[in-house]
């Protein structure tokens, strides 16, 4: 699964096309739950059988691919990201960026706040200002917290990191212009909605946002 970050915050549908092996554990207990509670949800489901979300990799190429992605298209994206990898020697590690320096990130093309980004995102990994070895253990908030704390990670970003790399089941990210969009065309006939009527409609999913979300980008 490639993260996108194609606004901050906000951005369109994230690339959501995951299968594999590695389903959540608690993702047919949710299924179930949904299926039961939500009556869009339980027309929606069955279309998409067999798929669920799939883990990323490592949190620091997650972000970083996150960052480089902002407020451009998936294509542009691919290709920075290349260019990025080139530049790191195909291993992108947060002391590889902190070398390359902003001069080096701006020769792979990349623009100087987003240089600029990378390396915070770099600084605060090498100085242990962010601990992604305890993340799993952290609540959300406390994971959100340490991620908005770098530069050019917002809200919406650091609700991306929780649902695709941390696969965290309850996440709503009711700055999700895509999830907005679903919500709006799927419960209010097209018509415009605003976070709390999509908070109000989420009430039905708890504890299990983060796989309605996911089968509601699925549907467009």
């Amino acid at each position: 699964m490639k993260l996108h970050a194609t606004a901050e915050p906000g951005g369109s549908v994230p690339a959501v096309s995951f299968a594999g092996t590695d389903k959540p554990p608690y993702w047919d207990a949710a299924v179930a739950h949904l299926l039961k509670r939500d009556r869009i949800l339980k027309k929606l489901i069955p279309l998409h059988p067999e798929v669920h979300l799939a883990t990323q990799g490592e949190p620091f190429v997650t972000l970083a691919r996150a960052i480089i992605g902002q407020q451009i298209s998936t294509k542009a994206a691919d290709a920075a990201w290349e260019r990025c990898l080139a530049a790191c020697g195909r291993r992108v590690t947060a002391g590889v960026v902190g070398k390359l320096g902003l001069a080096g990130l701006r020769e792979a093309g990349l623009s100087q706040r987003k240089a600029e980004y990378l390396l915070d995102l770099a600084a605060h990994f090498q100085q242990r200002l962010v601990h992604p070895d305890q993340w799993t253990e952290m609540d959300d908030e406390a994971v959100i917290a340490e991620l908005t704390a770098i530069r050019g990670i917002g809200r919406w970003t650091a609700d991306m990191f929780l649902i695709f790399n941390l696969r965290r089941p309850d996440i709503l990210p009711l700055d999700d212009p895509g999830l907005l969009r679903a919500i709006s065309l799927h419960y209010f006939s097209g018509e415009p909605v605003s976070r709390f009527e999509a908070r109000e409609v989420a009430q039905a999913w708890k504890p299990w946002c983060t796989v309605a979300t996911w089968y509601l980008w699925k549907s467009l």
